[in-house]
């Protein structure tokens, strides 16, 4: 593996969904997730973290040093148990050694036996939330099947039996998220140079390999990179995520061509320098 990486990184990452869920909230019979007071759509950091992990999975296989510590059907203090090490920062450094999600979001390793205490990630996304006001479209669904026996016998004297269910949607829906990386939190963890490629990379392609019924259509639209000269930075993240600006061309956005993205790079800071996905290859 490469070095640590030595610049710290500001980001923004622009996605939308299309007659789909991002991300359903059980407690709310897993309706599209929205801000209570404005209605505005939200995709939690933790359902964009799943997908990196998902596509890290696929295109490195599980083989160390990218193996997945949050994954299905993991024994998490079996693991954290076996890391060798005779005190907490040794196991430390070898569970970061092996698992990519663990270099790059951290974790909580205080489970177990052992225990190996709590380290914090280099890489940090917010909430994603959409640019409007969303619409949370419930729709009636049915199947011909039927799960039980008794199901089957209240159906039939019906010319067409049939079960009901429910879908939500959003019609439409541009999100917005943030994120930052830590030169500091990267020193500790070993979050490499190779590791920052392969998460560009993952967010790029989260949704190729995810697709579902439920999701609808859901695509990266915008990757905006804010690499600083120094460790500790060159400006601060919220006056740089203001240069991303997100305007509509008409009232009801129903496609990404209904807005315009802008990146104002005038008169930047200096030590601050700016690169775009899909126009740079940032991976």
């Amino acid at each position: 593996m490469s070095e640590a990486i030595k610049n710290r990184y500001d980001f923004v990452f622009l996605f939308d969904v299309k007659d789909g869920n991002p991300n359903g909230d059980p407690d709310q019979v897993n309706l599209p997730r929205a801000d209570a007071e404005d209605q505005h759509g939200l995709v939690t950091d933790v359902c964009i973290k799943r997908k990196v992990r998902n596509y890290v999975m696929l295109e490195k296989e599980l083989k160390p040093p990218y193996d997945i510590f949050i994954r299905e059907g993991q024994v998490l203090n079996k693991i954290i148990d076996s890391a060798k090490g005779d005190d907490i920062h040794n196991r430390q450094t070898a569970l970061c050694g092996s698992y990519f999600d663990i270099r790059t979001f951290g974790a909580v390793l205080s489970t177990g036996d052992k225990g190996a205490g709590t380290i914090r990630g280099p890489v940090q996304f917010t909430f994603s939330r959409s640019e409007d006001r969303i619409y949370q479209a419930e729709h009636s669904i049915t199947r011909c099947a039927v799960t039980t026996e008794a199901d089957a016998k209240k159906q039939e004297k019906r010319e067409h039996a049939s079960t009901f269910g429910r879908k939500a949607t959003v019609p439409y829906a541009l999100y917005r998220m943030h994120g930052f990386v830590s030169v500091v939190d990267a020193r500790k963890t070993g979050f490499s140079e190779d590791d920052l490629k392969l998460l560009w990379k993952s967010l790029v392609n989260a949704f190729e390999n995810d697709r579902a019924a439920a999701r609808g259509e859901m695509n990266p639209r915008k990757l905006v990179i804010f690499k600083h000269e120094s460790h500790l930075g060159n400006d601060l993240s919220g006056r740089l995520f203001d240069r991303v600006t997100v305007a509509k061309n008409g009232d009801l956005p129903r496609k990404f061509d209904d807005y315009r993205v802008a990146v104002n790079r005038d008169n930047l800071p200096s030590g601050i320098e700016v690169n775009e996905w899909p126009e740079n290859n940032v991976f």
